[in-house]
């Protein structure tokens, strides 16, 4: 799993728990933890900071909260990811960041498009999420409405190539996303390494581990 380089990460946590109760063996890739990703079964790419705007052609003049580093680290994880057909689920920033890699844009910041839902951070499940009902993420999930937490103010604008935008908010906002090729991609804009005590949540993580057994 990618993520923050920081010694306390409340993510790294819960998401080592998460693929833990999943079957799996976590092994953590940062700035500071060099881990190599060729070693890797599937990989998480983590939440966290925005993407710089450079990678998207966003507006370079924006207020962000960037990591040059774990960009460059991240992207070059999912590239060889890519390549090798290796399974994986982005969460949040991670979600962003795959469909980036893929050609995709962002919403820089979408507190402006907010008018049916709150963007007021939080850790409990108090959004309200609908899925393709045809979607890979609604059959792992087992439903196709769920609540969800929300602790961004970006989002998936258009999918990168390959990529389907399968969930949505009350705005209409990406909320999950997909490989339209039959790929085990799954992004979704929600942590839900958080929500561990809803089956539906950590269905996502037995995927994963799924993935790599059907490979």
């Amino acid at each position: 799993m990618t993520g923050n380089a920081r010694t306390w990460s409340p993510a790294w946590w819960c998401t080592r728990v998460a693929l833990w109760l999943a079957g799996a063996q976590p092994v953590r890739i940062s700035v500071r933890h060099r881990a190599s990703v060729r070693a890797m079964d599937a990989l998480v790419i983590g939440g966290g900071n925005d993407i710089s705007p450079e990678h998207f052609g966003g507006e370079l003049d924006a207020k962000v909260k960037a990591d040059p580093k774990r960009d460059l680290l991240e992207i070059e994880c999912i590239r060889w990811a890519l390549s090798h057909g290796v399974p994986m689920l982005g969460i949040c920033r991670g979600a962003q960041l795959i469909n980036v890699v893929l050609g995709g844009t962002l919403h820089q910041d979408i507190r402006h498009l907010r008018k049916r839902t709150s963007n007021r951070p939080g850790l409990l499940p108090t959004k309200r999420v609908r899925l393709d009902p045809g979607s890979l993420v609604g059959r792992v999930c087992g439903k196709v409405a769920l609540r969800v937490n929300s602790l961004h103010h970006q989002a998936v604008r258009k999918a990168g190539a390959g990529l389907v935008v399968v969930g949505w908010d009350r705005d209409e906002i990406t909320q999950a996303v997909e490989c339209s090729k039959g790929r085990p991609i799954i992004g979704v804009q929600w942590h839900p390494e958080y929500l561990l005590y809803l089956p539906s949540q950590l269905a996502l993580f037995r995927w994963l581990v799924r993935s790599v057994k059907k490979g």
